[in-house]
């Protein structure tokens, strides 16, 4: 980034910069989570609802593998743009240097681990044994994949904060694009079932991670040295520490997933859909609010680097005037995606094949129950996003867990004690409500010590 691009962060008006970084980020995060609905749709209609249940058992392995590239990339970001805010170059590339060489090292260790350990893992995420053979076949190729997929999602936001949110939708577009070319060709073509959709998967994160390493040799704002990937203790908790939010989100997904599979397996086998059919259907309810969800994920990250540079350059205003334009849109986004879910469920399962009829029926239920109060997320979101980019990690991180950990989590042990399987399904409003008042009280207590006056234009 030149410095007349850098000085524009804190001069610019506030909807163009947040269209710049926004919409490459919407698109990046979009794409993004397509790698698993795109499996999903193809092992759905080419393997059946088994071969989707295998998926949803390897999801947690894969949101842990994700949680930490985020913790260090998204931590690196937040570092990167409070260090631009305060013209300290040197510290801004020792950061980013010291979060490549640390996502390189976790990286290795989580997929030797994982490969290590992938059937006790499939089991604890609540595989039963008609669906463990194909959660085996699928996660033995995912893991493999996983130094490619932290690299890419994780230094993806630099490459934003750094001024080029086009480049950085480019590198996660074209491995999206190519994992949905090959999905139909491995599974249909070449008759690869779930391992060739795993195979597809892999290859476009290959590609993703080569079109982001080829970035880092052609950085704007900074000059990436040898000397920055020497890795330094204290710079690499600075980085945790600023991107902890991200991880214990990420983690508190996975544990949630974890919990979730296993009630469902539990409550369903009493009740007249079976254990699979639960599990599988919400599994598919979730991933298919990642899309909506990770519209708003990319309004805030793209509100992130505006908001560090501002608030690293004193200009509170302008920080406070990015937050509330972030907020507004997200919530925007969010009750139109809960309008869509309320009132064409079946439209939308059945793009993931066709099954039994009670299959359906649960299905419909997880939507437009599960997903009944999601216009609230976009607050919570935004301003977890917004706790990070100031660096304050205890209340972003309070803020990010709160809806999965602090209130989904206890009522999904709770709820179907009482109303059997389908109080899983009601965990869901009840998390996003208890989430959206905490956020709500924390933000309005942060936002009154920034600068109450008007935004420069």
């Amino acid at each position: 980034m030149e410095k007349t691009e850098r000085q524009s962060l804190g001069s610019a008006p506030i909807g163009r910069l947040l269209r710049t970084f926004a919409i490459p980020s919407i698109i990046s995060m979009v794409v993004s989570t397509l790698y698993n609905i795109v499996d999903q749709i193809f092992i759905g209609r080419g393997v059946g609802y088994l071969g989707n249940g295998a998926t949803n058992v390897i999801l947690p392995i894969t949101v842990i593998a994700l949680a930490l590239g985020l913790m260090i990339g998204d931590g690196a970001t937040a570092y990167f743009s409070l260090c631009l805010g305060q013209k300290e170059l040197k510290n801004a590339a020792q950061g980013v240097g010291n979060a490549l060489t640390l996502t390189i090292i976790v990286s290795v260790a989580l997929t030797v681990g994982s490969f290590v350990w992938l059937q006790p893992l499939c089991v604890l995420f609540g595989a039963t044994e008609t669906i463990l053979p194909y959660a085996l076949e699928y996660g033995s190729v995912i893991v493999l994949g996983f130094p490619f997929y932290m690299f890419s999602m994780g230094f993806n936001s630099v490459v934003r904060a750094d001024g080029s949110p086009v480049y950085a939708m480019m590198a996660t577009l074209s491995g999206a694009i190519l994992n949905t070319i090959l999905d139909p060709i491995f599974i249909f073509a070449f008759h690869m079932g779930v391992t060739g959709a795993a195979i597809a998967t892999v290859l476009g994160q290959i590609v993703s991670s080569i079109l982001t390493v080829v970035y880092l040799r052609r950085f704007r704002s900074i000059r990436l040295t040898r000397k920055c990937l020497i890795p330094q203790g204290k710079l690499c908790l600075k980085l945790c520490s600023l991107g902890v939010s991200s991880f214990f989100l990420q983690l508190a997904a996975t544990i949630v997933i974890a919990v979730m599979n296993n009630v469902l397996v539990k409550y369903g086998a009493d009740s007249r859909y079976g254990s699979e059919i639960p599990m599988t259907t919400l599994g598919i309810t979730m991933k298919i609010n990642q899309i909506i969800t990770g519209i708003v994920i990319g309004i805030a990250v793209g509100s992130q680097p505006i908001i560090g540079y501002n608030y690293g350059a004193g200009k509170m205003a302008r920080a406070r005037k990015t937050y509330f334009l972030a907020v507004g849109c997200s919530t925007a986004v969010m009750a139109l995606g809960t309008a869509i879910f309320q009132l064409f469920p079946e439209t939308i399962i059945s793009i993931f094949g066709s099954e039994s009829e009670l299959y359906r029926e649960f299905a419909v239920k997880s939507l437009k129950i599960f997903l009944l109060l999601i216009a609230l997320n976009g607050f919570q979101l935004c301003t977890g996003v917004f706790f990070q980019a100031i660096g304050k990690p205890v209340q972003a991180t309070l803020v990010s867990l709160s809806r999965q950990v602090l209130f989904l989590l206890p009522a999904l042990v709770i709820l179907p004690r009482f109303l059997g399987v389908e109080g899983a399904l009601w965990a869901g409003p009840v998390g996003d409500a208890c989430a959206f008042v905490l956020a709500l009280t924390l933000g309005f207590l942060e936002l009154r010590k920034l600068d109450p006056r008007p935004a420069h234009p």
